[in-house]
């Protein structure tokens, strides 16, 4: 086996990879970025070498420096995670050439497998049932649209080098096609540094399963069943479960079988996903083949018993794989949510800032976290906003679900926003539960999931109070106050009742609590409660509302108070705050940048008249593209920005002034 390999990769998955290494006795070294400098993965690993500037064009995309890093340490091997150079055939040649091996597929492999279109004609020639298309290699604009004419709408339009659901346009008209084109080429173009595509007849109400096959450089091949990735946002995965539910048992082999034959049609060695998009009826068209280590992997683990990490280096050292198929069984039902700090109530933005508190939930045979984040760790720009996954595994899928919501209520993340509610409400919704499902399903349940305003219970703004009374009465405490001391502090000359205001969305709550001999008297909302508390530590409170008990997860702060409750984030604002600034986000007026970025296109000139809703730019981070619509018919005065130029969240981006109608 390797005795040292190096991790061309950050965060979580090179933590995954280092796990592994470990546990098979191998030297690990890491890499890193100025923002990564004080990060987990650095932390973990035997050694670690800098690479280079924050952003990743300047450092993990650094071919040449990672090679070095590799060559410098006496690194074997290296693994590339996923994304960066995962898929990179440049980044794969030059293993080879240096003599390093590439924990990966051959550079054929990449090859064949990394333009969509050539991988559709090479499973076209090995039997691999496809979606229908035009795959070609012909560009021009009216030649495609006279494709997707005969094709018949709705259709999509592919980058063909494209990944991480970017260069995709779906087309409902004609008429809409060749603007639609126009935009794709140029995300394409700048995304990948290739404009090419491809169309594809849109199967309504697809589901996505994929399939993981493995082959090794014996000719032996595998498939370690499927997974059903059908529930996305913005064409990008979010909730993920093996084995895939409802499909039928002859439809599966089918699409277990196709998976194998288009790992052998182009050699592949290795771990690899063939990705399916799937009718409702169980009926399979091959879409593309990832050549590499999935993020939604874990479950794959979970339901099989195998890791897949040690199959990947087992199998790059040149061993035969470690199972045959008959070897290899489902066991029970597993799901895999990836917490963002993301805002699903405004179209998933990312959240940028400093993680203040984070609660893991507790780990076992049935509860996995793979994460390369720790509590005071930032979320930046520069990378992907993923917090951790949360990964569970049940007997059946009942069981499974069961576990999810629990494990969900027991993560905990405060000082940003994040989607732990939101995907709490997915396991919980009809669709999800009874395995309704499509790439639509969040936006068919779109009123019960995106629920940004919850109704708050009585018993929680008690209990909100009632930490803020116990935080002061044991700082004052802590402080050797010796009036805090007694037991009964609030006949010596202290108030009576203590009054705590606290503000929720945009409700003020006015809570009072009167001391008395077993705790306290809680008049809220016209009703009157018995409350007794005790501070357990800084995050947890043992709290009894008339006779019924319970812990409560929680974070203070100077200005606010943070609640965890059955998978909902409470956030109560202290009323001495100054809460009557003006809240610019809110004025339709004031054209800002809701989130840091970088501005890709500039699409409308000074003294520009435009009609609602236009775009008059785009703004690109983390994956996203964000487009800035005119509120209403206006007039765009001025441009502060040109396309290139970085911008912070609430930087102000063009003046705008509403159209006024001539009076005759």
């Amino acid at each position: 086996m390797f005795e040292k390999i190096l991790i061309a990769n950050r965060g979580e998955i090179a933590c995954r990879v280092i796990r592994t290494a470990k546990k098979l006795g191998i030297a690990t070294v890491a890499v890193y970025s100025d923002a990564d400098a004080q990060s987990q993965h650095v932390k973990l690993a035997d050694e670690a070498i800098y690479i280079g500037e924050s952003p990743a064009a300047q450092s993990y995309l650094q071919v040449e420096r990672i090679i070095q890093a590799a060559k410098s340490t006496g690194a074997q091997a290296i693994h590339p995670g996923y994304g960066f150079l995962s898929e990179n055939d440049q980044f794969a040649l030059a293993c080879k050439d240096n003599n390093i091996v590439f924990i990966g597929p051959p550079v054929e492999a990449i090859l064949a497998m990394g333009l969509k279109a050539t991988s559709k004609a090479l499973m076209e020639k090995a039997g691999v049932p496809l979606t229908p298309g035009y795959h070609g290699s012909n560009q021009d604009a009216a030649f495609l649209k006279q494709q997707a004419d005969s094709i018949g709408y709705p259709v999509l339009i592919k980058a063909s080098a494209g990944g991480g659901g970017k260069g995709m346009r779906l087309v409902e008209r004609s008429e809409d096609f060749l603007s639609s084109l126009a935009s794709c080429k140029s995300e394409a173009r700048s995304s990948f540094g290739n404009e090419d595509v491809l169309i594809e007849r849109y199967v309504i109400q697809p589901r996505h399963i994929e399939v993981q096959v493995f082959g090794d450089t014996h000719g032996n091949y595998v498939h370690l069943f499927e997974r059903d990735c059908s529930v996305q946002r913005r064409h990008q995965k979010v909730l993920e479960e093996a084995p895939a539910p409802k499909m039928p048992a002859h439809k599966l082999e089918t699409m277990r079988q196709a998976a194998i034959d288009a790992a052998r049609a182009v050699n592949y060695v290795g771990a690899g996903t063939v990705e399916f998009i799937v009718e409702q009826d169980g009926t399979a068209y091959f879409m593309e083949m990832n050549t590499r280590l999935q993020v939604e992997h874990p479950v794959t683990e979970m339901i099989t018993g195998q890791d897949l990490v040690e199959w990947q280096l087992r199998v790059a050292f040149g061993e035969p794989l470690p199972k045959q198929q008959h070897e290899l069984q489902i066991h029970g039902h597993a799901l895999e949510a990836r917490v963002y700090a993301e805002e699903p109530e405004k179209g998933f933005i990312p959240a940028i800032g400093q993680i203040s508190y984070l609660h893991y939930p507790e780990q076992n045979d049935a509860v996995r976290v793979d994460s390369g984040i720790v509590e005071g760790d930032e979320i930046s720009t520069y990378y992907d906003p993923m917090i951790a996954k949360l990964i569970v595994w049940g007997k059946n899928r009942d069981a499974a679900l069961t576990q999810m919501h629990h494990a969900l209520a027991q993560f905990h993340v405060d000082g940003l926003a994040n989607n732990i509610a939101f995907l709490d409400r997915l396991v919980l919704c009809d669709s999800f539960k009874n395995a309704n499902l499509d790439t639509g399903l969040i936006q068919r349940e779109e009123a019960f999931l995106l629920n940004s305003k919850p109704e708050v219970a009585t018993e929680t703004v008690v209990a909100a109070a009632l930490i803020d009374v116990l935080s002061r009465i044991q700082r004052n405490k802590a402080a050797n106050n010796a009036v805090w001391q007694k037991d009964l502090f609030w006949r010596l000359n202290q108030r009576n009742v203590h009054t705590v205001q606290l503000q929720y969305n945009s409700q003020t709550f006015k809570i009072h609590l009167k001391p008395c001999t077993s705790g306290f008297e809680a008049h809220f909302n016209g009703q009157t409660l018995s409350v007794k508390g005790e501070l357990l530590d800084a995050h947890r409170l043992q709290l009894c509302i008339n006779g019924q008990q319970q812990k409560i997860a929680f974070n203070q702060h100077t200005q606010s108070i943070t609640l965890f409750q059955n998978g909902q984030r409470h956030v109560f604002n202290y009323v001495q705050s100054n809460f009557n600034s003006d809240d610019h986000q809110d004025n339709a007026n004031n054209l800002t940048a809701p989130m840091p970025g970088v501005i890709t296109q500039v699409l409308v000139a000074a003294n520009a008249r435009v009609k609602k809703d236009d775009v008059l730019m785009t703004l690109e981070a983390m994956k996203i593209e964000y487009s800035i619509r005119a509120p209403f018919d206006g007039i765009v005065a001025s441009s502060y920005f040109q396309a290139g130029d970085q911008v912070k969240a609430g930087d102000e981006l063009v003046e705008f002034e509403a159209l006024t109608e001539e009076v005759a």
